[in-house]
This record gives C-alpha cells, sequence and structure tokens, in this order.
C-alpha cells in the first residue's frame, strides 16, 4: 500500500481567489506536498505567497530550484519560469513558453506524472484557454489522480471545460467547496500499489525539452507527431502536430507548444500585429509623399509633385481600409 504525497496544482483567470479558498481549508499536518502554478506575467514580480500565507495553515513560498520537496510545504512557480517536478525535488527552468505562459500547467503536472504516477493528485481550477488538458492526459496515463474544477463553479470555465471534454476518466469534478476535503481524503488513505506503466517516450521527450535539453532539441528520430504545415508564431519553426485523443497539440523543435485553440488565439494576434504594422507604414508612407510633394511644387516640379501626391493618396485609402478592418474585431472573440 501507498500514499500519493503530491499535490499539483494549476490555474490562469480567477485562480487567486480559488487558491486562497483551497489553502485555507488544507490541515497544517498535510500528509502532502502542494506545487501550484498560476499563470503571471513574466515581467511581473509575485506576490502569491504573500497572499496565500495570510489564510493558509501550511508555509508558503517561492519555489527554488534544487529544493528537497517536503511534506507540508506550498511552493509556488516564480514568474518567467517553468516549474517542473522531479522524484523528491523541484526543478526551475526557462524553456520555451506552452500555450503562450511561462510558468505553464502543462510542463508542471507531466513532470509530476514522470516522477510519481500513480502518487501524484492534480487539480485543474479556473481559467482561461486549455493549459492544463494535456497534462491531465499524462498524469491520467501514469494512473494518478485527476480532480477538475466544475465548469459552472468556476470563475472562468475555459480551462476545466476543455479537460472534461478531452481528458477519459477524469477522477472529480468538483466544485471548489469540495476540492479540499476530497484533498485531504486522498492523501490520507492509502492505495493498493498497481504495475505502473512506463513513462512514455513522448512524455520524457516533453518534460525533456521544457528543460531546454539540448538533446531534446537535436533529437530527430523520437520526436513526437508528425510534421505539420504550420508556423511556430514564436520563432517562426515547423511545428510538429501531436493528436492525443480528441486533443489536437503542436510543438516546435525548440519546445513552443500550443493546443489548438492556443494556437488559434495567437495566430490572430499575430494578424492583429501585422495589420497593425501595415498601418503604420502606409501612414508613414502616404506623410512623406506628402512632403515630397510640397517640396516638388516648390521648385515647380508639377509632374514629380502630382505623382507623389498621387502615392499618397494611394496610401491613405489602403489605411483607410485596414482601419476598418482593426475596428471590426470582435471584442469578445478577438476576430473580425
Amino acid at each position: 500500500m501507498l500514499e500519493p504525497n503530491i499535490i499539483v496544482i494549476g490555474t490562469s483567470a480567477g485562480g487567486v481567489e480559488a487558491l486562497t479558498y483551497l489553502v485555507k481549508h488544507l490541515p497544517p499536518d498535510l500528509n502532502a506536498a502542494v506545487i501550484i502554478v498560476l499563470h503571471v506575467s513574466s515581467h511581473g514580480t509575485s506576490v502569491l505567497p504573500k497572499i496565500l500565507s495570510r489564510t493558509s495553515n501550511l508555509p508558503v513560498s517561492h519555489a527554488q530550484d534544487g529544493e528537497a520537496i517536503v511534506h507540508g510545504q506550498i511552493y509556488v512557480a516564480l514568474p518567467d519560469y517553468h516549474l517542473l517536478v522531479e522524484r523528491g525535488y523541484l526543478r526551475l527552468t526557462r524553456g520555451a513558453k506552452e500555450n503562450r505562459c511561462r510558468p505553464a500547467i502543462d510542463p508542471l503536472f507531466r513532470s509530476a506524472a514522470r516522477a510519481y504516477g500513480q502518487r501524484a493528485i492534480a487539480v485543474l481550477l479556473t481559467g482561461v484557454l486549455d493549459d492544463g488538458t494535456a497534462g491531465l492526459m499524462a498524469v491520467k496515463m501514469r494512473r494518478g489522480v485527476a480532480i477538475v474544477q466544475n465548469p459552472d463553479d468556476a470563475l472562468y470555465a475555459d480551462m476545466p471545460r476543455n479537460a472534461i471534454e478531452n481528458v477519459e476518466d477524469i477522477d472529480h469534478i468538483l466544485p471548489l467547496s469540495d476540492i479540499p476535503s476530497t484533498l485531504i481524503a486522498l492523501v490520507n488513505t492509502p492505495m493498493e500499489v498497481q504495475p505502473e506503466n512506463p513513462v512514455p517516450s513522448k512524455m520524457e521527450f516533453e518534460t525533456e525539452i521544457a528543460q531546454l535539453s539540448l538533446e531534446a532539441v537535436e533529437n530527430e528520430s523520437e520526436r513526437p507527431g508528425k510534421p505539420s504545415t504550420f508556423g511556430c508564431p514564436d520563432c517562426g519553426g515547423m511545428l510538429w502536430e501531436i493528436e492525443e485523443g480528441n486533443l489536437l497539440r503542436f510543438r516546435c523543435r525548440t519546445g513552443h507548444a500550443y493546443s489548438a485553440e492556443t494556437l488559434l488565439a495567437t495566430q490572430s494576434d499575430k494578424v492583429e500585429d501585422a495589420l497593425w504594422i501595415a498601418f503604420r507604414a502606409l501612414e508613414e508612407k502616404a506623410s512623406l509623399s506628402h512632403r515630397m510633394a510640397a517640396r516638388m511644387e516648390a521648385r515647380n516640379q508639377t509632374l514629380a509633385a502630382q505623382r507623389f501626391k498621387e502615392e499618397a493618396h494611394s496610401a491613405r485609402q489602403r489605411s483607410a481600409i485596414i482601419r476598418e478592418v482593426l475596428l471590426k474585431v470582435d471584442p469578445n472573440t478577438g476576430v473580425d
């Protein structure tokens, strides 16, 4: 018999409120370590340990690279670092962003599944888009326990809903109020040891590439998935297409990873960026053409002045079209 002794939690929008409630209701003698990833800005300073410490019965701190994992301790990911789990200790890495985030939830869940197998409990809370879904798949692949906040109870339902739609055999779908008691029961209930599924090569590869392992980056023969027709929005490299059940994911050579939904959102952002660049370039061209036309008129070069005026008019017409496209972007979906 053995006891689950590691709890990994992932959340995004609305997560501070959810985490504050959850840690408030965990006992000071919790028979497990709690490791948390909350999506935060890469350029900000995280004060999440201070916030959680106000209500937590357990000590809360930012995780340190190489730090030993201790029961009854809460570890929080630092901004701009993925937080990974090895057997008995933590790793921080600045590997490529996954689902546009660093720290991201999938690398934490995936590494916990690899290191702890059925002793890992993964909890996915409120958030937008679908980070955490692939990580929960990895946890279930290794016989761990998957808990998802009920989407109807979540402040932002996207992450829980996507997990429920794509991950088979989720163990518990619960309102936030029921999650602490469920965790306490799980870590205090010995479970029968089951033969461990071997760590799939894909899981090994994706955990290693989150650490920017050169061996994984340079791996040509065991790269999971198949080449797609899409380019990576972050580095421009080719994306490999990975299918897991109903879930479609993408990953490039250097490790940037996206779900299909996140890739679509990222491409929409890149299209808008390109439109703004084109709008600016056309406005600058129109301004310079007007200036050149004025210079030509001052020199009595009528034909040249007329040509520059026509170029200015053409540039302004095209910039007006792009402006209309930018103004028509739906504020709810980000697309026209």
